[in-house]
């Protein structure tokens, strides 16, 4: 079973959940965002190396533009392989635990995950974050010398930061999976 749902996140813009059922005990859920703007990147390399023309214009120094190209360059593939994330993933299995991935627009990835008899349970948190309240899901982990307490927060889509509506379809299946174990 697979379902793919547009969603927009905590600034409007576009995302889309896919929910996918690998079985009764194990789901997988991607958030995607949209992918890098080659108009966006056009505009703020044009912004950058016109800012530098006009410097070189007044100063007749050359190494104006060459900072300016390397700036530029190095600057894009920074935030390709560093900031910006093409989509999210949180794998839950009954039993066993819960993985979370981050695929990175040059491709790189990151993968983190958490112990079944670690997690204590998911939730849906709430924060204030620039002047809004905002919501995220999150794993407790529990404290192993103290089973009721909890030890740490893990935050669940981080880059992506869905809205509230997303976030619940996606709690009520992983409580569902994980009232099962």
């Amino acid at each position: 079973m697979m379902e793919d749902e547009a969603f927009t996140d905590i600034n409007g813009k576009s995302i889309s959940l896919d929910c996918q059922n690998h079985s009764g005990f194990c789901r997988e859920f991607t958030v995607s965002s949209s992918k890098v703007s080659i108009g966006k990147v056009m505009v703020y390399t044009s912004g950058v190396w016109l800012l530098a023309y006009t410097v070189f214009f007044f100063t007749e120094n050359t190494a104006v533009l060459t900072c300016a190209i390397l700036v530029t360059l190095v600057g894009m593939m920074l935030h390709i392989h560093f900031v910006k994330v093409d989509h999210e993933s949180l794998l839950v299995i009954g039993s066993l635990g819960i993985q979370v991935s981050s695929s990175y627009a040059s491709g790189r990835e990151t993968t983190t995950f958490i112990e079944q008899s670690k997690i204590k349970d998911i939730v849906i948190n709430e924060a204030i974050y620039m002047h809004q309240i905002i919501y995220y899901l999150c794993v407790l982990l529990k404290d192993p010398s103290e089973p009721d307490v909890v030890s740490s927060v893990v935050p669940l889509f981080q880059s992506s930061k869905p809205r509230l509506n997303c976030l619940v379809k996606v709690y009520k299946s992983c409580q569902e999976i994980l009232s099962k174990c």
